[in-house]
């Protein structure tokens, strides 16, 4: 699965208020109940917050992937949130967090939310795609940073 295809321009919120790991739950999980339709805030909460409780999902300098399994979605799908003035998220290097992939998948498809987990992990090993990322103004343009690194990410393979 494409990580294109997950981060879309809607599923992307550009300048995320929240100044810490729970508020930035919140806001991410209004965000793509508003985008999706869906009416699951308290379901995405309580997968995110499951999966945290078990160890930080701030997983290198500026860039956190909260993630989790629940039967509210029926596919693996996700919503990036960036921030401008970093989220105090207990990440495993106590620095703030800009950038945050918050995955969603449902209980039976395991396999598939670990490919993009997987995905993303690659992608985020190239500091120009943080850069590159963070630095953008609009959904789109953020899009469009994602689907231009995951095509350089491609032809490596």
């Amino acid at each position: 699965m494409a990580l294109s295809d997950l981060f879309t321009p809607e599923f992307i919120k550009i300048g995320i208020e929240a100044e810490d790991k729970d508020e930035a739950f919140e806001e991410l999980a209004d965000a793509f109940c508003q985008a999706s339709k869906l009416d699951i805030r308290e379901e995405i909460l309580d997968a995110v917050r499951e999966r945290e409780a078990k160890m930080s999902t701030g997983i290198q300098k500026g860039i956190a992937v909260p993630h989790g399994r629940t039967g509210a979605v029926d596919r693996v799908r996700g919503i990036l949130g960036i921030s401008r003035r970093g989220i105090d998220y207990d990440a495993l290097d106590g620095e703030p967090v800009y950038l945050l992939f918050m995955v969603l998948a449902p209980q039976t498809e395991t396999e598939k939310h670990l490919r993009v987990l997987k995905r993303l992990a690659e992608m985020l090993q190239d500091p120009r795609f943080f850069t590159d990322l963070a630095a953008q103004n609009d959904s789109a343009a953020a899009a469009a940073v994602i689907k231009k690194h995951e095509s350089i990410l491609a032809a490596l393979d």
